[in-house]
């Protein structure tokens, strides 16, 4: 006898077609059968070892969260609610071209310095790989939801280039075409850019372009966080489709937004351009979270060159007075490649979160808050947090626009991700709410999408991109990662004054036909494994 029947739920199975009524039977980890309603009603109902009955609820693929930042969240937190509770059944780590594998030990160092404000310090994982391969390997030892891993092209910069601003040469070029070339072959399903964030922002087209043909050689895609969010957006996205067209590598353009005041009301523009290119062949997708703030680190913000030679030549530079001033100059006056070439706005810049306790009035305030209570200059209150937290401090930054977040979510290739950061005493709610926050806000609430929409929106698109086979829908066969959620009550409890609430009416989730949720609450089910590249 199978182990589990879903009974009666209202199948919303991931394709975009309307929902349907059905018992769904799982065994062994996969969908063994479906028997919809019509048909049970001339044949005996399916059993199992145990029955759940879902009357009310809707049952659906487990969601695929396409920018994840949980590289280091999944290795010491096995409860890992923050994803689960959403429904959340595969992440897409390795984001932003930042990630702990391939490193050396010294490139690891860097690393762990320069996004603790993604992950923090580290200092409780035991750090027993290097390679891509060692590092899936170590998801395989089990964890909350499955994992994927994107290659990050800064990291294989660091390691090879070091955090200079300059040309590889011939031979290194080679030696970071080879690295990417072992991810893949390790299992990674594609390479990640930060374009920035140092060092990968020195990357020039023509490196990027070389190493996404390899990527497009193992079928893998490439996702780009590209040069610009604010002036020169569509420049940067243009860039991505271009390169990837002229390396015949499938693109996925990370939290695709348009953002800061000289955007609002052009995501029009860039859906065309993605329309254009997609019309005439090009391999494309993207994929958002539906908030309008933004989140990331106060260091990233700076002018690249001030980044230059990594974080001790950071610290150097913002604790030097004249080299202090130039950096100002940039971000408030010039307008700074870190900030999207928009001259800071301290207003719209709220600290999320401080690596050191101490510091701690200053979360949930914004820069320019902190500074008029102090007396004193925006600037001279971040330069002193960027020293005294040494680059730790991560911040919301409030410039999006709601026309812009609805528009681009309604695109033909469109797909979810919370980019979501865990680390702070106040992240951003995405983390928490990004996949309720659709059910709940943008299909119940607002009528943005259908809910059959959505749904496709969060799992056969992003499954058809990872190219999984058996992924992201309910069909007989499949891998039995499945979410059931009333519909009538799913929404994110996470709040920007809040923003650690789980949401609210997704009583059940399983991954690999095994409860992760169950009842509304976390078990201790370790069911997730990392899911390697499928091979052409």
């Amino acid at each position: 006898m199978e182990e589990l029947v879903i009974r009666d739920a209202d199948v919303v199975d991931g394709s975009g077609d309307d929902a349907y009524r059905a018992d769904v039977v799982v065994d062994g980890g996969r969908i063994v059968g479906i028997v919809k309603e019509a048909a049970a009603a001339g044949c005996q109902r399916p059993k199992a070892r145990r029955e759940l009955d879902a009357e009310g609820l809707v049952l659906s693929p487990g969601f695929i969260d396409m920018h994840a930042h949980s590289d280091l969240a999944l290795l010491r937190d096995p409860d890992h609610s923050a994803k689960a509770a959403q429904g959340v059944t595969l992440e897409v780590l390795g984001q932003d071209g930042l990630s702990y594998a391939p490193v050396d030990d010294r490139t690891l160092g860097e690393v762990r310095r320069a996004i603790a404000g993604w992950n923090g310090p580290g200092d409780d994982v035991d750090f027993d790989w290097r390679s891509v391969g060692e590092y899936l390997d170590r998801l395989d030892g089990g964890i909350a939801v499955n994992a994927a891993y994107l290659i990050p092209q800064g990291t294989v910069r660091a390691l090879v280039v070091g955090w200079e601003d300059r040309e590889p040469t011939p031979r290194e070029l080679d030696r970071m075409r080879q690295l990417v070339a072992e991810g893949m072959e390790q299992g990674a399903v594609g390479m990640s850019s930060g374009l920035t964030y140092t060092p990968g922002m020195y990357a020039r087209q023509a490196e990027l372009t070389e190493l996404c043909r390899v990527v497009a050689e193992y079928g893998g895609y490439y996702c780009p966080h590209h040069r610009s969010y604010g002036a020169g957006a569509l420049q940067a996205y243009e860039e991505m489709v271009a390169l990837t067209r002229e390396a015949g590598c499938a693109l996925h353009l990370a939290h695709a937004t348009m953002n800061f005041g000289v955007n609002k009301g052009r995501a029009p523009e860039l859906l065309a351009l993605l329309d254009e290119a997609l019309d005439a062949g090009a391999d494309i997708s993207l994929d958002t979270y539906p908030y309008t703030p933004g989140c990331t680190t106060l260091v990233a913000l700076l002018p690249s060159w001030a980044s230059e030679g990594g974080p001790e030549e950071t610290l150097r530079r913002l604790a030097d007075e004249e080299t202090a001033e130039r950096i100002r100059h940039h971000l408030e006056v010039t307008g700074s490649d870190g900030c999207h070439g928009v001259p800071v706005e301290w207003e719209t810049i709220e600290i999320s979160g401080v690596g050191d306790p101490a510091l701690g009035a200053y979360v949930g305030r914004t820069v320019l808050e902190s500074a008029r209570a102090r007396g004193e200059s925006p600037w001279t209150v971040a330069r002193e947090l960027l020293l005294r937290d040494r680059l730790a401090p991560t911040i919301l930054q409030h410039v999006g626009h709601e026309e812009n977040v609805r528009a681009i979510m309604r695109h033909r290739t469109h797909t979810g991700g919370s980019d979501g950061i865990l680390q702070g005493a106040k992240p951003h709610p995405r983390a928490y709410g990004t996949f309720p926050h659709y059910l709940g806000h943008f299909v119940r609430e607002s009528g943005v999408l259908s809910l059959e929409e959505c749904v496709a929106h969060l799992t056969s698109r992003p499954a058809a991109r990872l190219r999984l086979p058996d992924r992201g829908l309910v069909r007989e066969g499949y891998k039995a990662d499945l979410v059931l959620f009333d519909p009538r009550t799913v929404a994110a409890g996470s709040t920007f004054d809040a923003p650690r609430t789980l949401p609210t009416g997704i009583p059940y989730v399983l991954v690999d036909g095994r409860f992760v949720i169950e009842d509304g609450r976390r078990t201790d089910e370790l069911a997730g494994r990392a899911v390697r590249r499928t091979p052409r």
